[in-house]
């Protein structure tokens, strides 16, 4: 039964990151309750809010395991699947699928009947071909990141299989041996494919200026004409023409020049006639419209990359062609040539150039482009062309040298919501790799969910967690280790006040003593000091509590259904006062926007009773980056691409980094003064001393329910 919330402002929805449906309500209840999350309302700011569906979870098993050198912890608990804090940082993969016009789309958006490309094997090779979607599904599963050696990643569910250069394999294998057993990857395996796509341009003012300049000067007729007016007097016709059979790149072009004021007129050039297509127009004939195109396509002093991008595309629909695995551009004018062989070394595509002369005509360069269909979807991505019947590869044979060794696969630790097709070919292009349907077809009515709804409104309460821990912490061969609660959705969300799915895990480890920390970033926490408190006294818990901010008018936009930044503070002197050790967890340090807190927070947790403290950098795997930009456009749109570029300062040049030892804390000059700053502050205020180790001695097995006692 869904739950409802009244108290506090919880912030606007944010395109992107609430469900498509934003419908009123955030919860439903039976009963209402008032809970203080730090937070005001002034009479009449009635929140905009969102409907949340709570699915009723019976888990089969409870404890998580993980081997990653960059946590703490090697199991761990999550109550709950799915997070109604809404923090922009925490959201579900968009993995990018090569559609058959050679443009690509988000696995998420794509819908029953979209054409897109599958593969067929012809002999001993598979061969691209067109496939369609014929169903379109998610579900949420515990999610893996598999990293190639070209840094392409995908994450998916360990059921999903990858075409690698020894057969399909799963990503994972499972827990029987022999006849059960199934192929998965190792590392070293090489997938298939080209590897990860690049992203596609932005439509700034560059690149329309860059595209207009190489369709213009590709096929454009641009001149001023003389005529002897009937009184004797020369006259002047200024005209602009552009005709293409494509009408992809006439329209685009036509909208391009609007966008700079430049209105034109279009029409039938030549009709169609035998195998000749009909070809349209469209041009301009004053005096200034003249002067205008003139000034939009000359030359730039200093070329941008979004303007060598947008020339490539332009003249690419001008005088490009793609057929048969071969990429070329031909044109006779030296200075055209000059200039697509520039833009193209700058984004570093391999190419040579073809000269041929003739007697009676000029001579033609040919520009084309080496490295294979890696190099060739590469440029259609980074650059777009209009045109997309030139973006056909079809019968192409899937063999490529793009390093697709794997070299991690790694557990998330959390459960994701994660986007399936089913295709006529039974596979489909995931990120550059050839991705098989899913193993076994999930039903749509699968914990009550939906496709095309966002993760934080789909919530699944795991209320058999405490049966399952009682069960798994009292089998003869379990061996006691720390468990940390909360790791991926937070343990304390609304939810929690009703279902008390938590508190009843703690019950259970509080009764046979067994370690456990706690991360949370709600006050909620609270609630349990009367389990965590006798805890804490024989060195069982600690509490991790997340602080990104102090300033409440980020906070709201960032993370808008959490407990206030004073509020959680206030948490963490309660229950530093009731004994119980807590670290505070800065996270994540956004570059430009709250990195300047660090030592303010740091002041503020140490005044409050907090014993230790760490930092996250801002991580920006594919399925969160589009999001987090699209946020930081939205809420601060003035600082978004200072932000991204200081990320990228900390990611050697990319927006993401997902190597060990690096990815949390980032590399380079501004993470090494980042790291400086957090351990001078962390001394100067008594926050570098760590958490002893908890005790794992005095755990004693629980008893099943059901069972007594011998003594």
């Amino acid at each position: 039964m869904p739950l409802k919330t009244t108290a506090g402002t919880h912030g606007e929805v944010i395109k992107g990151r609430g469900a498509p449906s934003n419908i009123e309500g955030r919860f439903e209840v039976w009963n209402r309750e008032s809970s203080d999350d730090g937070w005001f309302q002034d009479p009449g700011d009635e929140p905009q809010r969102l409907k949340t569906v709570i699915h009723i979870e019976t888990a089969k098993s409870i404890i998580a395991h993980n081997n990653s050198p960059d946590l703490g912890f090697s199991q761990s608990i999550n109550p709950y699947r799915g997070c109604a804090h809404g923090c922009s940082y925490c959201s579900g993969p968009d993995t990018p699928v090569l559609l058959a016009n050679g443009r690509t789309l988000p696995i998420s958006e794509l819908k029953v009947g979209d054409e897109i490309y599958g593969t067929r094997l012809d002999g001993k090779y598979r061969h691209y071909t067109k496939s369609k979607v014929l169903d379109h599904w998610s579900v949420i599963k515990p999610a893996y990141r598999t990293t190639l050696e070209d840094g392409t990643t995908l994450v998916t569910s360990g059921d999903h299989r990858f075409l690698s250069d020894r057969g399909w394999k799963y990503i994972t294998g499972t827990e029987q041996q022999g006849p059960l057993q199934r192929p998965f990857l190792t590392l070293n395996n090489k997938l298939m494919g080209t590897g990860a796509f690049a992203e596609g341009p932005v439509e700034t003012d560059e690149y329309r200026r860059g595209y207009l300049c190489g369709v213009m000067r590709g096929d454009a007729h641009i001149g001023v004409h003389r005529f002897v007016r009937s009184n004797g007097r020369v006259g002047l016709v200024h005209q602009v023409r552009l005709a293409l059979c494509d009408n992809q790149a006439l329209l685009r072009a036509q909208d391009y020049l609007l966008d700079f004021d430049v209105a034109t007129q279009e029409g039938q050039y030549l009709a169609a006639s035998g195998n000749r297509r009909a070809m349209h127009f469209i041009r301009a004939s004053s005096a200034w419209k003249y002067e205008r195109v003139r000034q939009l396509i000359a030359w730039p002093s200093a070329p941008s990359s979004d303007w060598c991008k947008g020339f490539l595309a332009g003249i690419f629909d001008a005088e490009g062609s793609f057929s048969q695995t071969v990429w070329r551009l031909n044109n006779t004018d030296r200075e055209i040539i000059d200039w697509v062989c520039r833009c193209l070394t700058r984004f570093g595509f391999p190419f040579v150039i073809e000269h041929q002369s003739f007697t009676h005509r000029k001579p033609i360069d040919t520009v084309r482009m080496t490295g294979g269909l890696r190099e060739h979807l590469r440029f259609f991505h980074l650059t777009r062309p209009a045109i997309t019947r030139k973006l056909n590869i079809e019968g192409q044979a899937i063999k490529s040298d793009a390093k697709l060794r794997v070299v991690s696969i790694e557990p998330l630790g959390h459960a994701m919501r994660l986007f399936d097709i089913t295709t006529t070919t039974e596979d489909f292009i995931a990120n550059g790799v050839v991705s098989h349907n899913c193993y076994a077809r999930p039903s749509h009515a699968y914990l009550g969910l939906s496709p095309g709804l966002d993760f934080e409104t789909r919530l699944s309460a795991k209320t058999n967690a405490a049966e399952k821990l009682r069960e798994e912490l009292s089998n003869p061969r379990y061996k006691c280790n720390l468990i940390a609660i909360g790791v991926n959705t937070d343990a304390y969300q609304p939810i929690e006040r009703h279902y008390k799915v938590t508190r009843s895990i703690l019950e259970v480890v509080s009764e046979c003593h067994h370690p456990v920390t706690l991360i949370t970033k709600s006050a909620l926490i609270e609630r349990d000091i009367d389990l965590l408190a006798p805890m804490a006294k024989k060195n069982l818990t600690a509490v991790t509590m997340s602080i990104t901010t102090l300033d409440h008018s980020i906070s709201m936009k960032l993370e808008p259904r959490t407990s206030a930044p004073a509020r959680r503070l206030l948490a963490v002197k309660r229950l530093s006062e009731a004994g119980i050790p807590v670290n505070v967890n800065i996270a994540p340090v956004i570059p430009f926007l709250t990195d300047s807190e660090l030592e303010s927070i740091m002041e503020a947790a140490a005044a409050n009773g907090a014993v230790s403290a760490f930092y996250n950098v801002v991580r920006l795997p594919w399925e969160v980056k589009p999001i987090f930009k699209e946020w930081l456009e939205k809420h601060f749109p003035l600082k978004a691409e200072h932000v991204m570029s200081r990320i990228r300062e900390m990611r050697d040049g990319r927006e993401n980094d997902p190597e060990f030892g690096t990815r949390m804390t980032g590399e380079g000059t501004l993470a090494e003064l980042l790291r400086q700053r957090f351990k001078k502050a962390a001394k100067r205020y008594g926050l570098d001393k760590d958490i002893h180790d908890l005790d794992c001695s005095l755990f004693v097995p629980p008893q099943r329910h059901g069972q007594g006692s011998l003594f």
